[in-house]
């Protein structure tokens, strides 16, 4: 992606997700797959989890699935095209602390530098700094004397 930058994606409720993309972060990848995750009631704990994700390294097809139709991709290349930390082109993920909260294990496993995962608050749900798994690896990094 060498001369074009990377995107934001935004994991959170409607009006989070309506206000970035009004500030104009909304996109589409080359398979048309958007950058954002609006989160409502009847989205599930799992999908929440597989937008954020990163795919298995070998991708793993259980042999209980059902079958899909002829059309559509296998069940791992669904999972793997719209997982948010897969994605080349994404470089920073907001995702509202309290869905952090949810998904906390797949959140706290990502170590590479990017995309970076950056923790915000909602509009039903104040920001918490003793949550944000971000704050807490970065404390661990210096001493009190250090920000003298």
């Amino acid at each position: 992606m060498a001369g074009r930058g990377k995107l934001i994606a935004v994991v959170g409720d409607e009006d989070t997700v309506t206000g970035f993309l009004l500030g104009g972060v909304g996109e589409l990848d080359k398979h048309r797959k958007p950058n954002f995750l609006v989160v409502e009631k009847e989205t599930s704990l799992a999908e929440i989890e597989e937008t954020f994700r990163r795919a298995p390294a070998a991708p793993l097809l259980l042999l209980t699935e059902l079958p899909l139709p002829p059309l559509c991709p296998p069940r791992s290349l669904r999972f793997h095209a719209r997982s948010f930390l897969n994605r080349e082109d994404i470089g920073i993920i907001l995702i509202s602390q309290c869905l952090a909260e949810l998904i906390r294990h797949a959140v706290e496993a990502h170590s590479r530098p990017l995309p970076a995962i950056l923790e915000i608050p909602s509009k039903e749900h104040p920001y918490d700094p003793a949550k944000d798994s971000v704050l807490r690896r970065a404390r661990g990094l210096f001493t009190p004397d250090d920000l003298r």
